[in-house]
């Protein structure tokens, strides 16, 4: 089980590290022309997740203090439920299962990481 934790942990944050970094990145008048949201809250949203994809993967390998990882994972699930939400409105529920995915995934690392295999 800690095998599987860790390949979906490490997956999961480079999910997010990327899209934190192109949130960050990439031109505010860009992003709102794809996502009908304010620049700055895109923003916001992109430093959560580069910091939610950290704090997936570096608490259990340097290990100091492992309970940030659930509570990393608990975070981007918050992030990835207004992400459903967005994505259903605005272009229907096909293109909204990837997100609700993600999200499932970040539930199985948050219950793994609190019940099944924490992280000593």
């Amino acid at each position: 089980m800690t095998y599987a934790l860790w390949i979906v942990q490490v997956l999961l944050a480079l999910l997010f590290l990327f899209s934190g970094v192109m949130k960050l990145v990439m031109p505010i008048e860009e992003m709102t022309k794809q996502v009908p949201m304010p620049g700055g809250f895109l923003r916001f949203i992109g430093v959560c997740e580069v910091l939610g994809g950290l704090g997936l993967v570096l608490p259990g390998l340097f290990r100091v203090r492992p309970g940030l990882t659930p509570l990393a994972a608990v975070g981007l699930i918050i992030i990835m439920i207004g992400a459903v939400v967005i994505t259903v409105a605005t272009m229907g529920l096909g293109p909204a299962l990837l997100p609700l995915a993600t999200g499932l995934f970040l539930l199985f690392v948050a219950y793994g990481r609190w019940r099944l295999a924490p992280s000593r």
